[in-house]
């Protein structure tokens, strides 16, 4: 229920359960169908010995600071742990990045100076702040 309530327009479907005979107690979670903003995911529980690595990740497009924050709160909360530029693993231990919009724009400026500044001032960030980061951009020092 995490995702669901952090994402709008978002809703749990169709929940299968394991019944008896099967590797997990009866009526834990097989597979569940669930939309986050309107996008349709499946996902499977095969079980603790198949965990989350960097090589399945999210990213989260976000509009403004507000949005950055109500993202990384979120999905911080309760065990999750916060990473470098933009990453974090939620108390499951899904990455996710979550992007302010307009990090694209910066890091590609056709000014490698401009580019460079926005790049090095991410690189010291864990969430990811547009604002500072224009700042570092135009040469502008915190």
């Amino acid at each position: 229920m995490l995702y669901v309530s952090l994402f709008p327009d978002s809703s749990v479907g169709n929940v299968s359960r394991y019944g008896a005979g099967a590797p997990f107690p009866p009526g834990t979670a097989l597979m569940v169908e669930f939309s986050l903003s309107g996008q349709r995911y499946q996902a499977l529980n095969g079980g603790p010995q198949f965990g989350f690595t960097e090589a399945i990740s999210l990213s989260i497009s976000c509009r403004d600071s507000a949005e950055v924050d109500h993202f990384w709160n979120g999905l911080t909360a309760e065990g999750g742990s916060e990473g470098q530029c933009g990453w974090l693993k939620d108390r499951f231990g899904l990455s996710w990045q979550v992007v302010p919009e307009g990090l694209g724009a910066l890091l590609s400026d056709p000014d490698p100076a401009r580019s460079g500044r926005a790049m090095q001032a991410m690189l010291g960030m864990k969430k990811l702040d547009l604002a500072a980061l224009k700042a570092a951009s135009d040469g502008v020092e915190p």
